[in-house]
């Protein structure tokens, strides 16, 4: 397939680890990770270090470390980058380090690998190995990195467990100790070093200090990467070679010349020129695009070319982001800055476009030719005045990118046998300026909402317009230049006139544009007058620093707006009670210990369920799923599927053998849906293939008529409208609410809603069923927080008894309660799949399938009425909650149970009826996530306290201090509380926030700027630990000595991250007295301990750690009259003894559980068994024109009891309180009109990344704290601290508050959860959000304040 004879090699040559890997033909829809997973590379080992995420390159789970040799500049170089965008087609020459490459246990760890373990930055550890590997490449070309590196390269990566400090903190000792001893505030009188509140330590209370690399193994030079002389001789021999690769449906063509580039390039006008695979790789797997066949330009010279001339600087079309960043940053460090205009604004969008392992591996070409509205270079580069260099088999030609190019005017695109070469950027001249702007749902690693592109050229030595563009990406679906009013402005002068002008002419410009898929149109159009604004007063700065006499300076109250939010590693403490000195030495109840999987989890020897060798003659199945929210199935034909390679069956609800149905908690639910569909994405069917991507391929072959039914019902307006709700509805009341009415002197009604959440856990959905050869048994290994809901389900599918079925459960990469209910219904399917053809069947659902069919987080409307005095205090409420449960209960009706009955958080209310109903509608069915219903229904009582405040003109945290529970008193369901802990956390977190001082620094702050506001707030926590009915806090564990004296422990609980094996261990090690090295957990199996409740609740350690000490005890017991008689003895001598006297070395353990009672009747019980306490300060900085925001500091105190692991709880809190503040400030769920959801993946749905966490980060464990209900006197953590997230929502509307009141609009405000950048924006009233409304403001002036 070569042109004129050139030489062609099919053979496919790179290295995986030192080791030489030979491909004939290799297939071009083969990516790096499925390769590295499914073959066997390593002696005869496939290498599943290298995580599933998403499969999109925006989540950073399958980073590697690629190293090519470059023959034009004749070195080697190293990236990180995404092994799930990477066609191994594409890796010809190159060497791959995956994270069993840097180090394992077997031979000796990484240093890498040691400091993030043992700084405890892993929990679940799913993520783990992509962020060694993203650190790893970073030290291979630095071996002593600044903290911006460090900073950069962690962005790509995304974890939901850890909140990413102990990560950023193991990663910081590999820079220089100046660089990251001090938060480098000192000349803002706020240094970390100087704030004594926050850094002094109690008697008996340990300051957790950062670590330092002396306490670590010191970097090895024999552990920096080797790179094989073969591929540089494979470089320089074969640069004239033509790489053909034919696979099952594309070929992959890689020339070696530009000129068989373009002789390609006109045989194959349609194949698509792939240098990173960023864009046709996305194409290819969420879009289902296909290319018989695809160019690889990147050996090409010309593709590859930096010249710098004259008139500018020349980049190939195939230099990388990374690269072209590079560049532009020399360039800019040795140029003057008028001519590097265009260059600092491309900087400004390339630092945040993507993360590094996408902007290594993505192209400068790729990126302009996709004319994608949300590139954030082409309104630079357009606006900047670029020229694209063509080339094709006719000639070469020039054309500006412009206007014509970015919106596909035909006379300038480029001929389908065109190819864009090179990119020409000219320099800046005198009087020329040009800025970038841009706004995403997250600072860093995110799409934009709005970009954009400005520049403005004025007449020599005036500030006379000569020319001017505005370029805009996101409000239209290409990129958009305001021609027409860029023209009106030609030939005027830069003054506020041209400002108020400017403005309008654009506003009416843009308002005739067809609105994005997306919506967001009137944020949008904000962020477009305000982008030219944040524009006009750059260049009035820049005007007056050049000629401060002729032109006026940017006032003051303005000048906070032109600076960037910049990202900075954050500065932490974390403190906690020190063990009592008369402990034991190997007794670690009480210490920091790490995650007993940790260095496993680093070094990618941990497995997880997609982990498990393939077994053999396997069969992987995909769902086939409803494309309709509501409507009969008419017909289903499956011919076209069954006739595709490699498919074997396609199973349906009438190969059931036993039930098709299966109950949760209340209603029955179905397996398969039968003749109806009640959800886009509900389970139809399922299709068996020989591999995962031939089974996904036929699912699309499927072709299903169906009949739309009426009402669709997708929120819960029209939920109640429809009066569509689920039963029963629940009821808490005490007091009397009318006579509280009577006698209050405010009354305020008011409602709030909550967005959902999916749980986003890293590792999807997965199960593994294999059937075994005889009497109908069957092993199951899944990823799930209930076995036992597992084993029950599979067999009533299968109609057969739960004694031939065994569920295996070794670890979870994050489950956050989406992995309660809902893997059941997978390996239900699966197991029907695998019992109708006899062989093992896999499934392991893609992140946008997981993200469709699991539902998550249940969205809440809360409306209230609440009636209070003068001074505040609350004297009557009546409050409705509604949640949108989807279209079966799940676990909605205990939800909504759990809502009401924690409601009231920290505060006594004397008159309260509270009523809870969840809705019915036609969405995937939300189940349980992490704080069951209380971050919602607690968020509404938050609400109204704010409301109180506005409207008593008292400060929110007086009005909170007011109503708090004080003394021994009872909740509204007459459950018994002692708040003492309560109040010591309120006023430690006060003090050690130095709340008052930073409040009356805010303030200041606030009055010396108009368009940034801080704010800062301050939430009290009230968590009830338990589950009721009572049987669900039972718990079994059984623990076996061996001979050799090593103990075997097995208990009922589930490892999802939480560290629960870590804890059982040293449970396991206090009550046996032994060292913890002595101690085993292999895995949660039905075998083992059967019958066990779901890990969820937070009670994991609680109940199970209960069991194991009863035991242990018992086996104590045993051992006590030979430990008696030898004391001096030995453990394994005592252990010896006991197997000669006969005495039974196995024990097992049970705890029954608590004794929690609710009667819904009378709305009185006792449902939990105890409370956990805490407080968080939170401040933030908000950026009034874009509504972006920056959380500047958190602290938290939490009452844990006597923590059994201070760094595990530590590590939880954390956590949960950054995955708080994503539910609460950035994590948005958005479905279409016909119950689509269109925010599937980390492309469109933002869970918290390191950008996104407070600069200043302080955890303290409450000392001197007992819970006699829980084992050791400590208390469940896992749960809780995610509500304190809040306090930074309740932080940006005390900044909203702030910025509304200075414009003039005062009274009690609605700001809705999650508090987004449009939610912010649009909240900050000013004359830019008013341009359309009916009270359109006359100034808008830059000097009016």
């Amino acid at each position: 397939m070569s042109v004129h004879g050139a030489t062609e090699s099919h053979e496919l040559v790179f290295f995986v680890n030192g080791k030489k890997i030979s491909v004939k033909n290799a297939d071009p829809e083969t990516t790096l990770l499925s390769y590295l997973r499914k073959n066997h590379i390593l002696f005869f080992v496939s290498l599943t270090g290298t995580k599933y995420g998403c499969g999109g390159g925006g989540c950073g789970a399958c980073t590697v470390m690629l190293s090519i040799y470059n023959p034009f500049s004749k070195k080697i170089l190293h990236y990180s980058a995404n092994a799930c965008l990477i066609p191994i087609c594409s890796l010809h020459g190159a060497a791959i380090t995956t994270v069993e490459g840097v180090g394992s246990t077997k031979s000796r760890i990484h240093p890498v690998q040691e400091r993030i373990a043992k700084c405890h930055g892993s929990q679940c550890g799913f993520c783990t190995p992509g962020m060694v590997m993203s650190i790893y490449t970073l030290l291979q070309n630095y071996s002593e990195p600044s903290s911006e590196q460090i900073y950069e390269a962690l962005v790509g990566n995304l974890c939901r467990c850890t909140g990413y400090r102990p990560i950023i903190e193991g990663c910081k000792t590999f820079c220089k100790t100046k660089d990251f001893s001090c938060c480098k505030l000192k000349e803002k009188g706020n240094c970390c070093m100087d704030i004594e509140e926050t850094f002094l330590c109690k008697q008996n209370e340990i300051c957790r200090k950062p670590l330092t690399a002396e306490e670590f193994q010191a970097q090895d030079p024999t552990q920096k990467q080797f790179f094989p002389p073969e591929l540089i001789l494979l470089a320089t021999d074969q640069q004239k070679i033509t790489l053909i690769f034919c696979g099952e449906r594309t070929t992959w063509i890689s020339p070696s010349s530009l000129k068989e580039l373009l002789e390609l390039k006109s045989k194959f006008p349609e194949a698509p020129l792939v240098v990173g695979n960023t864009i046709v790789g996305t194409e290819l797997k969420f879009k289902g695009a296909f290319h018989p066949v695809i160019i690889s330009p990147t050996r090409i010279f010309d593709l590859n070319t930096v010249i710098f001339s004259k008139t500018g600087l020349t980049l190939g079309a195939a230099c990388s982001l990374s690269l072209m960043k590079d560049i532009l940053t020399n360039i800019v460090s040795v140029l003057p800055r008028e001519k590097t205009e265009i260059f600092h604004a491309l900087l400004q969008q390339l630092k945040r476009l993507g993360g590094q392992q996408i902007r290594n591996m993505a192209c400068l070409g790729g990126n302009i030719i996709s004319r994608r509205t949300s590139s954030d270079l082409n309104p630079v580069l357009a606006a900047g005045r670029c020229v694209l260099n063509l080339a094709s088999i006719y000639g070469t030609r020039q054309i500006p990118l412009n206007e014509d190019f970015l919106t596909g005017n035909e006379n300038a695109l480029l001929a389908a046998d065109e190819i864009l070469v090179s990119v020409h950027m000219p320099y800046s001249k005198t009087g020329e300026f040009v800025s970038a702007f841009r706004q995403a749902q997250r600072r860093e690693n995110a799409l934009p909402i709005v970009n954009a592109g400005m520049r403005v050229f004025f007449k020599p030595d005036s500030d006379i317009i000569a020319d001017i563009s505005f370029f805009y990406g996101g409000i239209a679906s290409t990129t958009v230049c305001a021609k027409k009013s860029c023209q009106l402005l030609i030939g005027r002068n830069w003054n506020e006139h041209i400002l108020k002008e400017a403005c309008r002419l654009v506003s009416e410009e843009i308002s005739v544009l067809q609105p994005t898929p997306v919506g967001m149109t009137e944020y949008k159009r904000a962020l477009v007058i305000s982008f030219i604004f944040k524009f006009y007063l750059q260049i009035q700065q820049r005007l007056n620093q050049m000629h401060p006499s002729r032109y006026p300076a940017v006032p003051r109250k303005y000048m906070s707006s032109l600076k960037e939010f910049h990202a900075t590693l954050l500065q932490s403490s974390q403190k906690y009670q020190d063990v009592n000195p008369a402990q034991l030495p190997q007794d670690m109840v009480g210490c920091p210990i790490m995650h007993h999987a940790g260095i496993k989890h680093a070094t990618g020897e941990a497995v997880y369920c997609n982990d498990i060798h393939t077994m053999e003659n396997e069969l992987f199945l995909a769902l086939v799923t409803s494309s309709r929210a509501y409507a009969e199935i008419v017909s289903i034909d499956v011919s076209e599927a069954l006739q595709l390679p490699g498919v074997t069956d396609v199973i349906t609800w009438k190969d059931v053998p036993g039930r098709n149905e299966f109950c949760c908690l209340t209603e029955p639910e179905s397996l398969f849906a039968v003749d109806k569909v009640t959800c886009v994405g509900q389970i139809i069917g399922a299709v068996i293939a020989d591999s995962a991507a031939h089974a996904k391929h036929a699912t699309s072959k499927i072709k299903i008529i169906y009949k739309d039914l009426e009402p669709v019902v997708l929120t819960i307006e029209e939920a109640i409208e429809h009066k569509s709700f689920f039963s029963p509805g629940r009821k808490l009341e005490q007091g009397n609410v009318q006579e509280g009415f009577a006698r209050a002197q405010h009354i305020v009604k008011g409602e709030i809603h909550i967005g959902g959440q999916e749980h986003f856990y890293m590792e999807t959905q997965s199960v593994l069923v294999i059937p075994k050869r005889e009497d109908e048994e069957i092993d199951i290994y899944v990823s799930s927080q209930h076995p036992t809901f597992i084993q029950e389900l599979v067999a009533s599918v299968l109609n057969i008894p739960c004694n031939r079925i065994t569920c295996h459960v070794k670890r979870v990469g994050g489950g956050f309660g989406g992995k309660v209910t809902k893997p059941a219904i997978l390996a239900g399917i699966t197991a029907v799949a695998a019992n109708k053809t006899g062989h093992a069947v896999r499934c392991v659902l893609d992140r946008e399938d997981d993200m469709l069919i699991t539902g998550g987080r249940h969205p809440f409307l809360g409306r209230y009425e609440v009636g209070f005095m003068n001074d505040g205090t609350i004297v009557a409420l009546d409050v409705r909650y509604y949640s949108n449960a989807g279209c079966t209960s799940d676990e909605s009706i205990a939800v909504m149970e759990n809502a009401l009955l924690r409601m009231d958080n920290a505060y006594k209310i004397p008159n309260l009826l509270c009523q809870g109903c969840a809705c019915k509608t036609n969405l995937p069915s939300n189940t349980a996530f992490r704080g069951f219903g209380f971050p919602q229904s607690a968020l509404v009582t938050e609400t109204l306290i704010t409301d109180i405040a506005v409207t008593t003109g008292l400060p929110p945290e007086k009005i909170r201090e007011k109503n708090m529970y004080k003394t021994f008193d009872k909740t509204h369901y007459k459950q018994e509380v002692d708040p003492k802990n309560l109040i010591r956390c309120w006023n430690e977190c006060m003090k050690k926030s130095c709340f008052y001082r930073r409040k009356q620094a805010v303030e200041e702050f606030n009055t010396c700027n108009y368009w940034r506001k801080k704010g800062i707030a301050i939430i009290p926590l009230k968590y009830s630990i338990g589950f009721q009915p009572t049987f669900l806090n039972q718990a079994a564990a059984l623990v076996h000595i061996y001979l050799d004296g090593h103990v075997l422990v097995t208990h009922g609980g589930v490892e999802l991250g939480q560290g629960i094996h870590t804890k059982i261990m040293q449970i396991a090690s206090r009550e046996l007295r032994i060292p913890m090295s002595y101690i085993y957990i292999s895995e949660t199996s039905t075998v083992t301990v059967p019958n066990t409740r779901p890990t969820a609740a937070s009670i994991g350690t609680d109940v199970n750690g209960m069991a194991v000490k009863n035991a242990c005890e018992t086996l104590m017991k045993r051992l006590k009259p030979i430990m008696d008689e030898n004391p001096e003895g030995k453990w394994k001598d005592w252990i010896t003894e006991a197997f000669r006297q006969s005495i039974s070395l196995s024990a097992t353990g049970f705890f029954r559980g608590y004794g929690t009672n609710m009667n819904w009747e009378t709305g009185e019980g006792r449902p939990f068994e105890y409370f956990v306490f805490g407080a968080a300060c939170s401040e933030v900085e908000v950026d009034c024109l874009t509504g972006d925001h920056k959380n500047i500091r958190t602290d938290i105190v939490m009452d844990v009891g006597c923590s059994i692991n201070p760094a595990i709880d530590i590590g939880q809190i954390e956590g949960a309180f950054v995955q708080g503040l994503g539910l609460y400030t950035l994590e948005v769920l958005k479905y279409s009109p016909e119950g689509v959801l269109m925010t599937c993946g980390p492309d469109h749905y933002k869970i918290p990344a390191i950008c996104d966490i407070p600069e200043q980060f302080s955890v303290s464990l409450l000392s001197s704290s007992q819970n006699t209900s829980a084992i050791y006197s400590s208390k469940a953590i896992g749960e809780p601290a995610l509500f304190l997230g809040c306090s930074v929502f309740f932080a940006i509307k005390d900044a909203i508050l702030a910025a509304r009141k200075e414009r003039g609009f005062t009274g009690v405000f609605t700001l809705h959860s999650p508090a987004t950048p449009e939610q912010i924006r649009m909240a900050c009233v000013d004359q830019f959000t008013m341009r359309n409304s009916k009270n359109k403001p006359d100034n808008l002036s830059a000097s009016s304040s």
